[in-house]
């Protein structure tokens, strides 16, 4: 008989399966087409399209289907009982972009304040060097 912390334990790696799973299926849904998923994939994104069509919004409807998916991998990963309400991830809204990955940018680093030849990067110096050494061998080899 699993313990309580096992159960939690199952429960964590279950919900971040879950949301790995959704994430990864909606993507390889827009990549490849919804056909090309495996049966459960195609059962839980239906799911998904249902809610979405039953005037949900995509955040509400992505989280409802992610508990589905977190149900039934709990149970499949050998949780005992009713699988334990975990806090909710979702930091921030999710939102449809049209693209496959909303990359964020970092923040702007602060720029020196100094100036001069001593803050400066050596790498336009280092390219220079490298294409001459490039230059100088195929040079070599053609004028042979």
């Amino acid at each position: 008989m699993a313990t309580k912390a096992a159960d939690m334990l199952i429960a964590r790696r279950a919900d971040t399966r879950a949301r790995a799973d959704f994430a990864t299926w909606k993507m390889l849904a827009k990549l490849n087409g919804f056909t090309a998923l495996p049966a459960e994939a195609q059962n839980f994104l239906e799911g998904y399209r249902q809610l979405l069509l039953a005037r949900m919004t995509e955040a509400d409807a992505s989280e409802a289907t992610i508990q589905l998916m977190y149900k039934s991998y709990y149970a499949e990963m050998g949780g005992s009982g009713t699988p334990p309400e975990l806090p909710s991830r979702a930091s921030e809204p999710v939102t449809d972009t049209g693209k496959v990955t909303a990359f964020r940018r970092p923040p702007p680093r602060s720029k020196p304040a100094a100036s001069g030849p001593a803050t400066k990067r050596p790498l336009p110096v280092a390219l220079i060097f490298a294409c001459l050494a490039i230059v100088y061998v195929s040079i070599r080899y053609f004028w042979r």
